[in-house]
């Protein structure tokens, strides 16, 4: 009845029968999420702790084997942060902002991915997708136990789905045999294969890159000469593959990647001597270790045409794909969960019409449009598909060793940043002639402020923060409440809050979204522009 398809690393939520399944009519839920994966288990916390009850259905009963994604951004920590779980991460994860890159044996330059100061979180961690997942499993947890309406099922397979004008009918299937729940909303987050985008007949349109790349994860043993940081080469010496990513993780456990060509054999690339072949080559006769884990992928950069579908929703893998190269998967599934959650939040409970979602689809579509574009440029970088291609990256590595000037054409996988979400409906005119980084559609930059971070203040409601202006502490527009966080360029010795939200103003506010992105801004406070904004923010003056 259930064929799994991996071996699983933590038994998080192992079956039992629910209520549901006795039920002579179907239960309706609000929200069902169909897939337990990351983005999947961001979306339930999301949605739980706004009081929405949300059902997580997985095939499975936990978290699956292998590291699969491992480099987690700033931002993805950030918003893990406002969910309850951002310092366990930290705590866990290897931290890197540093990175170098060779060119066969040597090194063309080393860059720096966070090298200003006043943030909490680093530019990325370096963790196993497992652990990265269980930590959200275990927030989720804690707040069930204080009351948070959220429900796991493992070994929930679904089936069949029928979406209906207002709601959705699912078909699930159990050890114990099959039941039917409906549902107002689904959330496909059921990874790349995702069932659900086959049964509703949807598919993506983008490019299969011909290559393949062969990961293995090693635990070394003694002294390495490598340090914690992102190494790559270009036609390394050791001749292992036509490039090599080198990344630490936790628990003593390394990543690499080899880049080994499109016309190979799989089944025999996967045999263990074969990897150790390779690994010896790179690695020498002086350094012991002991495989962990390894697969095959190849390039993909695709998506959904549309990522909203009626009552039906794609998040993460299930509507978007792109190359590993640059860490844009996961880092951009959490974005689809940190746009998503509030929306929907709003639109159940009654605080914005449905019409909001739309802004969903077109807002995470411009993201995945973004990190395709910088997927394919890396692609292309790295595995070039003709003689003259090959000698412009060549020619651009050698330079990139003495100049300057060379080095930002070199891509090795330009890393995940957030997107900005410029022209965005949501957004309402800049009226400061602030920081371009601030501007709306952006998400907002942390800073120190006092003994701490300007994001833990910003929470996860729409605020409106003043800097150096007054302002009423709250103000409710049409059911939604806006709370004030005032704080003064003073409250920041390093200079650092006002160099990323003043500028050269001597004041500003700012409307604030509850994921964290900047719908407005002004010199100074005017109720009435920002009763307008918010509502424009809502969806309901677009």
């Amino acid at each position: 009845m259930f064929d799994d398809r991996y071996t699983l690393a933590f038994k998080a939520y192992p079956y039992e029968r629910s209520s549901d399944q006795d039920q002579e009519v179907p239960v309706r839920h609000p929200v069902v999420v169909m897939g337990g994966g990351p983005v999947g288990m961001a979306t339930a916390l999301d949605l739980g702790r706004q009081g929405i009850p949300v059902l997580v259905l997985d095939d499975h009963e936990g978290v699956g084997m292998g590291s699969r994604a491992i480099c987690f951004a700033k931002r993805s920590l950030e918003i893990a942060d406002r969910y309850g779980c951002g310092d366990e991460m930290l705590d866990k994860g290897v931290v890197w902002n540093f990175g170098k890159v060779f060119h066969q044996d040597r090194q063309v330059f080393e860059f720096n991915l966070l090298p200003e100061e006043g943030h909490k979180f680093p530019a990325f961690i370096n963790m196993q997708q497992p652990y990265f997942e269980q930590f959200m499993i275990e927030r989720a947890r804690a707040l069930q136990a204080e009351g948070a309406p959220i429900q796991i099922r493992g070994k929930n397979r679904v089936d069949t789905v029928q979406v209906k004008d207002d709601h959705v009918v699912l078909t699930v299937m159990t050890p114990d045999g099959p039941y039917t729940i409906e549902a107002d909303w689904l959330i496909g987050c059921d990874g790349a294969a995702s069932p659900l985008r086959r049964m509703m007949g949807l598919d993506f349109t983008g490019r299969v890159f011909q290559d393949s790349f062969l990961i293995a994860d090693i635990k070394m043993k003694g002294n390495t000469k490598f340090p914690t940081e992102r190494w790559f080469w270009f036609d390394p010496p050791f001749k292992s593959g036509a490039s090599t990513l080198l990344h630490k993780q936790p628990d003593d456990v390394w990543r690499i990647d080899f880049q080994i060509g499109w016309d190979v054999d799989r089944a025999e690339e996967m045999k263990e001597e074969n990897i150790r072949a390779r690994l010896d080559a790179m690695l020498g006769p002086d350094i012991e270790y002991e495989m962990v884990w390894s697969s095959i992928y190849t390039f993909q950069c695709k998506r959904m045409k549309h990522f909203r579908s009626g009552p039906v929703l794609f998040a993460g893998d299930a509507a978007h794909q792109v190359s590993p190269f640059g860490a844009r998967g996961a880092n951009s599934g959490m974005q689809d969960a940190d746009n998503l959650g509030w929306k929907l939040g709003f639109v159940i409970n009654g605080k914005a019409p449905a019409t909001l979602l739309d802004s969903y689809d077109t807002e995470r579509v411009y993201g995945a449009d973004e990190n395709i574009l910088n997927s394919t440029r890396s692609t292309d970088f790295i595995t070039p598909k003709s003689e003259i291609s090959h000698i412009f990256r060549d020619a651009v590595l050698a330079l990139s060793e003495h100049n300057p000037f060379a080095r930002p054409l070199v891509n090795s996988g330009r890393l995940s940043v957030p997107c900005t979400y410029d022209g965005s409906a949501l957004n309402t005119a800049d009226a400061l002639a602030g920081p371009a980084r601030t501007r709306p559609g952006s998400p907002c930059p942390d800073a120190p402020l006092g003994d701490g971070f300007l994001l833990r203040h910003l929470g996860n409601d729409f605020t409106l923060l003043t800097i150096d202006a007054d302002a009423p502490d709250t103000l409710e527009e049409d059911g939604i409440a806006i709370r004030r966080v005032a704080v003064s360029a003073k409250d920041d010795a390093t200079g650092q809050l006002a160099a990323r939200y003043l500028g050269d103003a001597g004041s500003a506010v700012y409307l604030i979204r509850p994921d964290q992105h900047v719908a407005a801004r002004w010199t100074s406070f005017d109720e009435a522009s920002v009763r307008q904004a918010l509502r424009r923010a809502t969806g309901k003056d677009n």
